[in-house]
């Protein structure tokens, strides 16, 4: 993970690659992702058997926050 302080300097960057553009993701919307239960509650005990439910939350976060393409698939 790289972090740049703005959309610019990301694309200013020498290695950016186009084709991961779809990674580029505000710090606000990766606070909302990490806070989601398929990271906190890895710690439970029921934690496997509900990581599908997890799973599906997080997918539906990272919808909601416009990241759609296949680079999101987990």
């Amino acid at each position: 993970m790289n972090l740049f302080r703005s959309e610019e300097h990301i694309r200013n960057w020498s290695r950016f690659d186009p084709a991961a553009e779809q990674g580029i993701v505000s710090l606000a919307d990766l606070v909302r992702l990490f806070s989601g239960n398929f990271f906190t509650k890895r710690l439970e005990p029921d934690y496997v058997t509900r990581r599908a439910e997890y799973v599906g939350d997080f997918l539906s976060a990272v919808a909601e926050i416009g990241k759609t393409k296949p680079f999101w698939r987990v």
